[in-house]
């Protein structure tokens, strides 16, 4: 039984370490790396995910992300938010 909780949660590890927030101009987005690239979900406030129909390709780096989500975003930009950041490793 030990074996098994320890593979799920070194599993879930892995899970959060590709998964990165993003306060995206007021709006809080999930990005999760996949073998694919990344897949973009929008948090809603009840804390359900829904995908987003943006496509990240797979050449982006984690740490290019928040400059591509920027410039994927930049018309939402105001002057209380005008930029992405990232809110969670």
């Amino acid at each position: 039984m030990r074996a098994y909780v320890a593979t799920i949660q070194a599993a879930s590890r892995r899970i959060m370490m590709r998964r990165r927030k993003f306060d995206v101009f007021g709006k809080i987005m999930s990005a999760e790396r996949t073998d694919a690239g990344w897949r973009l979900f929008v948090l809603g406030a009840d804390g359900k995910r829904s995908p987003s129909d943006v496509v990240v390709p797979a050449f982006v780096t984690e740490h290019e992300l928040a400059q591509y989500l920027d410039d994927i975003f930049h018309e939402s930009a105001s002057l209380d938010r005008p930029c992405v950041k990232r809110i969670s490793h």
